[in-house]
This record gives C-alpha cells, structure tokens and sequence, in this order.
C-alpha cells in the first residue's frame, strides 16, 4: 500500500512515527554513558564496603559471642537507611530548600521528580541517587563500632535512623547539596566531614553515654577472628575506590587522580601504623597493618580530588602517626570505650585529612590549585569541622538521651556476658 508521493509502505510510516520521538529524547537527554557506567560500577563498590567489607571487619573484631550481633546491624543499617534516604534522605540532602537552601533541602520527598527524564549533570538522576544513598548507610554504620557487644538491638535502628535524617542529611547538604559551607569555598571531595567526622564525633558520643563493657580496660578483648578482619579489610580497600573515585562523578582525570593517591595513602598508612606499633611492642601485628589501612583511607577522602601523590604520601604518613596514638590515648589516656576505635581512626582521620585538604590541594605542594590562599583555605576547611563536630555533637547527644529514656539504651549485665548474639536474635554465630 502506498501513500502520497512517500512511496513507503504504511507499515514502516508508522514505525518510524514512532521511532522518531524516541531518538529526539535520547539526543535531548545527552546522558554520558562512561559516566553512568562508571557511577553504576562506584555505587556496587560503595555498597560493598558495608556489605560484605564493614560487616567481616567489626565482626572480626568483636569476640566470638558477639559476632552475629554485629554484622546483623550492619546489614539491618543498610535495609533502612536506603529506605529512609528514599523517603526522606535525599530530599532533606539534596532537594532544593528554598528560603531555608542554605540550612537543608525540602523537596524531592518520596523521590517525587526522580524519574527516567530527570537528570544530575549528565547523569540519570536515579544513578545519583543511589551512589549518595550508599553513603547514608555506610556512615551510621561505622558508628555502631563504637558501641559494639552492650547496645540494644532496638536501640541502634532507633539511633541510626534518627541520626541520619538529622545529622547526616543536613551536613551533607551544607557541604554537597548546595548549603552554606558549599558556598563558603569549604573543600570535602569524598566525605572527609560529611562521613568521617561525623561519625567519629557520633562515636565518642555514644561510647562515653553508653559506658564501659564489662572489665574494660582491665580484662583483655581481643579479636576473635582476625582473618575475618583482614578479608573486610581487604575488600573495604578494593570497595574504598569507588568511594573516592566516584565521588569525581565522572570517568575522567579527576577520578584517575582520587583512585591513586587513595592508594598511595592507604598503603602509607598500613606501613606507618605497623611501623610506630613495631617500634613499640617488637612485633608487626596484622591488626596494625589493617587499622593503619583503614586511617590511611579515611583520612585522604576529604583531599582526595585536590591533591596529588606527593602530598597523598604526607597524608597517609601523618595519618598512620597520629590515628595510632589517638587510638592510645583514647582507650588507655581517657578510657573511653569506643569497641572497635572509630573516633581515633574515622574521626581524628577525617579532621586531619580535612585540615591538610587546605595545605596540601595548594599549587606549591603538587596539588590541583587553590583559588584562595593556603592560609584562607585552611580557616574554611576549619570552620567546616567545628560547626560539622558541633552539631553532630549537640544532636547526638540529645538523640541517644531520649532513646535511653524511651526504651533503653545498654542490654543488661548479665545479657552482656551472654553475649548480644543469644539474646538479640537467638543465634550463634558458630556452633561447636
């Protein structure tokens, strides 16, 4: 059958009507498939960090009556806190907040808007969003290493939940949505405030309101699987370059740059923190070694699109010094129990590596270039840790308070020295 002077059959006249609309969208959308691939691939390696990375390591580290306990909590944080970012996460961080835009988001509830059409750059929405959602629950995660083996099961989704919706989101809205210290010139490529700080501050919080376990500092606490430890230390390593990389939100020099002096810091870190615990004790330990990994890499997250392997090394080094010896002075100085050392590793590491974002992302010192003085910039990245340390502080506290009232925050004596892995959920992690 033939129509007009088109000389095409009416089958292909219509398929093409149909098709025509199609390819107008694609070439309006302009979405860079490298780059979604690549944030596609950062978000599964995110996500791998807490599962399985995060859930091995603490439950290696935690004594064998306690070991479902924790990697329980680790994967019951990551079931709701993607839920709560869907609901209301990502809009409290990333929507657009009107009058109150320099303070928090208040659009995008629900994920209303997110759709096939919306677009963040030249990504799907829908892919950013679920790279910041590995985020939100990686970071109320690490926190729970401070209150491993004594705190209600209850308690720590109660905790987590709240403590995201209104620590996290906020400061994550200041900082990478749009908020003050955005426009301030604050420096944080991978979440150097937004994760580490925040958490470590969250973690001293908790340790010092929940308490000391039973017999610390006197009675020895060792790991109970230490090649648990090194296999979620292992893959918390691999994991951490989407983390940093990805945070560039682009396959491009940038993310080149994150991935290697990421490795750089990390491997200079390990070989530190052995270093400073072999001068110390006559021996290596492989706890050493992964601890000094892991405060190489949480301390060169915030600098790690600003600067380069010369100062990636500085970074590392530094981090390996003085992550170990915070860890002493906490546990054996003030004897504060945080289990699992978040703040001296996450916490100390992320104030460092934030402060050294502003010396070390200076021309002088190889990195990519300041638009301010070093001395400017430092104040700004200053600024950013005390009012990120403050808050988090304050609303942590208030938090943790109420929770204790409402329903409790610590198991008793006796659960304690059952252990959390009978009487939470009625399991053991082995059976003998």
């Amino acid at each position: 059958m033939k129509i007009g002077n088109f000389n095409k059959p009416l089958w292909m006249i219509a398929l093409i009507s149909i098709l025509i609309p199609q390819f107008a969208f694609a070439q309006n959308v302009a979405i860079n498939g490298a780059n979604t691939a690549w944030i596609l691939t950062s978000t599964a390696l995110v996500l791998f960090m807490t599962l399985p990375g995060l859930a091995l390591f603490y439950s290696g580290l935690v004594r064998h009556k306690n070991v479902l306990s924790v990697t329980m909590q680790c994967f019951a944080i990551a079931c709701l806190m993607s839920i709560l970012w869907m609901v209301a996460g990502y809009a409290l961080a990333f929507g657009n907040g009107g009058s109150l835009n320099n303070m928090i988001g208040l659009s995008k509830f629900f994920m209303d808007s997110v759709n096939l059409n919306s677009m963040t750059g030249d990504l799907p929405e829908t892919v950013f969003f679920m790279f910041q959602m590995t985020f939100a629950i990686i970071t109320p995660a690490l926190i729970i290493g401070a209150t491993a083996e004594r705190m209600k099961f209850s308690a720590v989704l109660w905790f987590t939940s709240l403590w995201m919706l209104l620590v996290y989101a906020p400061v994550c809205h200041w900082i990478w949505g749009g908020g003050w210290l955005s426009k301030m010139g604050f420096l944080d490529f991978a979440g150097g405030a937004v994760v580490h700080v925040n958490a470590g501050i969250a973690a001293l919080v908790a340790a010092v309101i929940l308490g000391k376990r039973r017999g610390f500092p006197s009675v020895a606490m060792p790991p109970h699987n230490m090649t648990l430890v090194i296999t979620g230390a292992s893959m918390l390593w691999v994991g951490w370059f989407g983390f940093n990389a990805g945070s560039a939100l682009a396959a491009n020099a940038n993310a080149g740059m994150a991935m290697t002096v990421t490795h750089i810091s990390a491997a200079a870190g390990s070989l530190t923190w052995m270093s400073c615990e072999w001068l110390k004790h006559g021996k290596p330990s492989v706890l050493g070694i992964v601890t000094g990994m892991v405060a190489g890499l949480g301390t060169i997250t915030p600098a790690s699109g600003f600067v380069g392997p010369a100062g990636a090394l500085i970074i590392g080094i530094s981090a390996g010094v003085i992550c170990y010896y915070s860890t002493q002075y906490v546990k054996r100085g003030l004897h504060i129990d945080d289990s699992l050392d978040v703040f001296p590793v996450h916490g100390v590491g992320g104030i460092l590596g934030t402060l050294l974002t502003g010396v070390f992302a200076a021309d002088t010192f190889g990195g990519l270039g300041l638009k301010v003085s070093m001395g400017s910039q430092v104040i700004t990245q200053l600024t950013g840790i005390i009012a990120t340390a403050a808050w988090c502080g304050v609303i942590s506290y208030i938090l943790l308070k109420i929770i204790d009232a409402m329903i409790g925050l610590r198991v008793t004596d006796e659960q304690e020295m059952e252990g959390l892995d009978l009487v939470s959920h009625d399991e053991r992690g082995y059976n003998f």
